[in-house]
């Protein structure tokens, strides 16, 4: 490490629940809100939830730990983290792997989508329940993304919604924002579930959610499930990493892994009674894929008294998770550019936030149709690299590292040198030495078709 590398004085979260705030906001995005729901109506329902909540806690939960004790070891960006620590250069590549898969890919359609719940919040205010009374939120959403310059248009918005946040700072830009943001989301969120659940035949919907049926499992089940649980615990991004590399040494990482990912997993299952009891109350298929918030959602809430508000309040919802996610993607790369290239935090907002917008433009195009990666939208072609292949072995990586390479060393992380028991300290090596790792490659090798 040279000494201009080093020599600056790192920021650090502000206060314990600041932080908590920001990773579980970047936790709680559109993987929870978006994603979650429309691959529980498309894998089955509540056997998916299960299958999901195992992978999470015996998976998920000690990859965070792994990647947040990596962050505040190294006290630097992905990339640079594992030449701070000293050990094998090729290591780093879990750094790269992050950076490249979450700074950049991921966020490059994550403004896409973000930009999308911008279009939506006016269009439920101007006209979209209208269309949706009449039947034809789908021809809305078709038309809505053939128009490439206006996604693009809502793109670039989004993004610079979030460099103004990203530019603050960690305690003044990102802490700040996720301390509002957080809550707001929360509140909007029991309102929606108030509404849905108290419709006449939501019932059905309950039962489906809450309910298993393990015969509709099947390997692509795991593998979503696998790929949704990384993807909404912003494992093996660089994110955990990255906001691990500015906690202070006071903190327990086992409680913040804890709050973090039970946030994260919270919010998820809420969406998903905010979402499938109306679904099945309005008469409508679950199982609609991704354009279960975007088609069949605003069809749903036509239906329903209010629904222009509740139209609004679930885009915003959505807004709100879109935002706090890209803020801690964004970061990953800014951390690059700042230790990497010595930039001002400013100059290195707008240089990686450009690049970000130009990698994101041919997914805003695809969806028009004519830009395609061996059959599949250039978008859902990047979506399922980042998610099913370079999320998957970066954790792989992480797990192997800090269970059989670096143990020691994470242990006086997990247990601040001695001073903080953790009871469950032997279930997490256990789970980081065999459990991920072996699942992690099994349910990958399983499930990984094109």
């Amino acid at each position: 490490m040279s000494g201009s590398e080093g020599s600056a004085k790192r920021e650090q979260w502000g206060s314990r629940i600041g932080f908590i705030m920001a990773a579980a906001g970047s936790a709680i995005g559109l993987g929870n809100i978006w994603r979650f729901p429309y691959l529980v109506g498309k894998d089955g329902g509540a056997a998916f939830v299960v299958i999901y909540l195992i992978i999470t806690v015996f998976i998920g939960f000690p990859v965070m730990m792994a990647e947040f004790a990596i962050g505040r070891a190294a006290q630097k960006a992905p990339v640079l983290a594992f030449r701070a620590l000293g050990v094998n250069p090729f290591w780093s590549l879990i750094g790269w792997m992050g950076t490249i898969a979450g700074g950049f890919f991921t966020l490059s359609f994550y403004n896409v989508v973000g930009g999308w719940t911008i279009k939506y919040i006016i269009a439920s205010l101007t006209g979209l329940m209208e269309v949706a009374d009449v039947g034809k939120t789908g021809e809305f959403f078709g038309e809505f993304v053939v128009r490439s310059y206006e996604v693009v248009f809502y793109q670039i918005l989004f993004m610079l919604i979030t460099m103004g946040v990203v530019v603050g700072g960690i305690s003044k830009g990102i802490e700040r924002a996720c301390k509002v943001l957080m809550p707001t989301l929360f509140v909007i969120m029991l309102i929606l579930i108030v509404r849905s659940v108290t419709l006449p035949g939501a019932g059905a919907g309950l039962k489906f959610y809450l309910h298993p049926d393990f015969t509709k499992v099947t390997g692509e089940t795991f593998l979503d499930a696998l790929g949704q649980s990384f993807f909404s615990l912003s494992l093996g991004l660089g994110i955990m990493l990255t906001y691990g590399s500015y906690i202070g040494k006071e903190e327990r990482i086992p409680s913040s892994s804890a709050w973090t990912a039970g946030l994260d997993t919270l919010i998820a299952l809420l969406a998903g009674l905010a979402i499938f009891p109306a679904v099945f109350a309005m008469g409508f298929e679950p199982g609609s894929g991704a354009g279960l918030s975007f088609i069949t959602l605003p069809a749903v809430f036509a239906k329903m008294p209010a629904g222009m508000i509740f139209s609004c309040l679930f885009f915003l919802l959505l807004f709100f998770a879109a935002v706090t996610s890209a803020m801690s993607l964004l970061e990953v790369a800014v951390t690059f550019a700042i230790e990497k290239f010595h930039m001002t935090r400013k100059k290195a907002v707008c240089v990686m936030s450009v690049i970000i917008i130009l990698l994101g433009i041919p997914s805003a195009m695809s969806l028009a149709g004519d830009l395609k990666i061996y059959g599949k939208d250039f978008m859902d072609a990047i979506e399922y690299i980042c998610n099913n292949v370079l999320l998957p072995i970066g954790s792989f990586l992480a797990s192997i590292f800090v269970g059989w390479f670096w143990l020691k060393p994470a242990i006086k992380e997990i247990t601040n040198d001695g001073q903080v028991q953790f009871r469950w300290l032997n279930t997490w090596i256990w789970c980081v030495r065999f459990v991920s790792p072996i699942a992690i490659a099994y349910i990958f090798y399983a499930g990984l078709t094109w």
